[in-house]
């Protein structure tokens, strides 16, 4: 598999090797031991999600405020753009996001290590998008960030998105930092 680093720290973006030939491919999703030697991904995954969503939903920018989450996230049919956000203000590189195409064509995936905000928009007419996830999902200890924040200034490919209630009413950094 091959690892590249991005401007985050700890964020990367992985590409598995995939072995395909006339009937179809095979690829390794995850394997502890390969993630750890080869992208230093050391934690251990507690939870799977799968979700299935529709052109032009935009999910997140989501983030736990005690108890991070670290997500290694992928998609199995369709596209997203895949974003992970610097929220730390603490952080050198606090303000900045990375953004990546993730697809069932390409087969990356993103790490979005704990204390990162995530969050995707789907490009596909639909996606299934999966994600491996370092602690429970506990949902009085969700936040969010507008996924419009000013500070973050991200480059959606989509502007005309469909948000949950709940994802609608979210801040920009300067409102919680």
């Amino acid at each position: 598999m091959k690892v590249i680093d991005t401007e985050l720290a700890g964020v990367k973006i992985i590409e598995p090797k995939v072995f395909g030939d006339h009937r179809g491919f095979f690829k390794e999703t995850f394997s502890a031991q390969r993630y750890e030697e080869q992208a230093g991904i050391a934690l251990e995954f507690v939870q799977d999600n799968h979700s299935r969503s529709r052109k032009g939903v935009l999910r997140g920018l989501h983030f736990q405020k005690t108890k991070p989450q670290g997500k290694l996230v992928g998609v199995t049919r369709g596209a997203v753009y895949d974003v992970a956000a610097d929220i730390n203000p603490d952080s050198p590189t606090f303000g900045k996001y990375v953004g990546v195409e993730l697809s069932e064509d390409n087969h990356r995936q993103l790490w979005v290590p704990p204390g990162y905000a995530h969050g995707f928009v789907v490009l596909s007419d639909v996606v299934d998008f999966v994600y491996k996830c370092t602690d429970y999902y506990d949902p009085s200890d969700e936040g969010g960030v507008a996924w419009n924040c000013p500070v973050l200034n991200i480059d959606w490919p989509l502007q005309d998105v469909q948000l949950s209630e709940k994802d609608s009413h979210y801040p920009s950094l300067n409102d919680f930092t």
